[in-house]
């Protein structure tokens, strides 16, 4: 079982500006959702990073968030946090699925995106995964967000490539 095994982390990146994350939850199963954002938010403070929450309806609407926010915002980086428990119907599959490419492309596009949500077969799965005191899931999240911001800070000046470019500088 995976919950068993020793899994390497890597240590928390340390930043000399500010860092502003927004994080997209879905607070569908409210519980489970409370406790990922509470991960989520201790591991951006540990980095000294402003974090700060906004609720959507479900996992779709997630990807679609931080795409508005990449456009009409000024965050640094994004965590993805929700929870989708498999039922009866094929509709676990479709949301699983098209939420995780969402969020893929909008990584490709160069969103600095945290996928925290979860996608388990029952509740106790969920509520293992979630704590913070347990897998913390949502500080996962942040703490992948968190490094991708890192590198793009640290690229920011490096890349030369045809349509990549740091938030907010011109194309080289």
């Amino acid at each position: 079982m995976a919950a068993s095994e020793q899994h390497y982390t890597l240590p928390l990146p340390s930043f000399d500006k500010p860092v502003k994350l927004l994080i997209v939850v879905a607070p569908y199963y409210k519980d489970i959702a409370d406790n990922l954002v509470a991960g989520a938010q201790a591991v951006a403070a540990a980095c000294g990073a402003e974090a700060e929450v906004i609720e959507v309806p479900g996992a779709l609407e997630i990807p679609s968030a931080i795409a508005m926010a990449e456009r009409l915002s000024a965050y640094d980086g994004y965590v993805a946090l929700g929870c989708v428990i498999r039922g009866e119907t094929t509709h676990y599959d479709t949301v699983c699925n098209d939420s995780s490419r969402a969020i893929t492309l909008l990584g490709l596009q160069g969103a600095c995106i945290g996928n925290g949500i979860l996608t388990v077969e029952n509740k106790p799965q969920a509520d293992v995964r979630a704590d913070p005191q347990g897998q913390n899931k949502g500080g996962g999240a942040a703490a992948a967000a968190l490094h991708l911001i890192a590198l793009a800070r640290r690229w920011s000046g490096e890349r030369k490539g045809i349509g990549f470019r740091a938030k907010g500088a011109p194309l080289a």
